[in-house]
């Protein structure tokens, strides 16, 4: 039986390979499983994980995981990049990253956090146009859109009287995440993007944060597997190793936010005094 078609510049599989291949799947899943429950991996985390992850968060951890893949020869990381989700099944996916609430009931969540928009800007663009004081302020700015669906240009920021939409005028709109975000470092606007795909650029300076005393609703991400898959040790290594890596973003985004909060009241602290030592002077 024939299962390739090979030339010298490509192979593929025939009709007859194909049908072995979806075949053979559960086998392997199978075997793969027995070995890992009877401790045959326990000893080192070898072998391929493919874990499934939006366009940038991909760039999030591209620059992150050169340290463990070093530490562990026999692993490697397969990244498979789409802000579409697909089947897990499908895709031969063994991990992925998930945003938003999970409506399929085959997968397993093994971590999860919570994680807002926000609303960035490059420092270039802040310069020429100033900083939105209010969410109302971005009708007057020029807006990056990343194009979901439907009301896409419908942001939706957390105010004192409650939630507040602002439809913002769309300068610039891209399917993908990627396009938005660098037209948001070369300055063309304001984007609004999930706080872990911005959070090295907002470390760096390359972005600033703006209006961030109305933050946005939080955003459920997790790490998901499929539950017919034992998860094996290398697959748990990596995982494990993401959700680190999550968690000491988060913690030090939380520390930067904090200490800018902090600064603004000695700022305006500050300035208050100074208006008042003056005053007697003005009368």
């Amino acid at each position: 039986m024939r299962l390739f078609h090979r030339t010298t510049r490509k192979l593929s599989l025939t009709d007859d390979g194909q049908m072995l291949l979806g075949l053979a799947r559960p086998v392997l899943d199978g075997v793969e499983g027995l070995e890992a429950a009877l401790g045959r991996q326990s000893a080192s985390a070898v072998g391929l994980v493919r874990v499934g992850v939006t366009v940038t968060a991909s760039r999030f951890l591209v620059q992150r995981l050169p340290p463990l893949l070093a530490g562990h020869p026999g692993l490697k990381v397969d990244l498979v990049i789409s802000d579409r989700f697909g089947d897990m099944i499908e895709d031969r996916l063994d991990l992925a990253m998930r945003v938003g609430a999970i409506a399929d009931s085959s997968l397993v969540i093994r971590r999860s956090w919570t994680a807002e928009r926000v609303a960035v800007a490059a420092p270039s663009y802040i310069e020429r146009h100033g900083t939105p004081s209010v969410p109302a302020d971005l009708e007057r700015h020029t807006c990056i859109v990343h194009d979901v669906g439907s009301d896409s240009d419908v942001w939706t920021f957390v105010t004192p009287e409650g939630p507040q939409q602002v439809r913002v005028p769309a300068g610039f709109l891209a399917n993908d995440s990627r396009a938005v975000l660098q037209a948001a470092e070369i300055g063309y606007g304001i984007a609004f993007l999930r706080l872990l795909e911005v959070s090295d650029d907002l470390r760096s300076g390359t972005l600033v944060r703006v209006l961030s005393d109305f933050p946005a609703t939080s955003v459920p991400h997790s790490l998901v597997y499929p539950s017919r898959r034992h998860l094996a040790p290398r697959t748990r290594l990596v995982m494990d190793f993401i959700w680190e890596q999550v968690q000491q973003i988060l913690a030090e985004l939380a520390t930067a936010s904090d200490e800018g909060a902090l600064r603004r009241r000695r700022a305006d602290a500050r300035s208050l005094t100074q208006s008042h030592s003056s005053l007697p002077e003005r009368l």
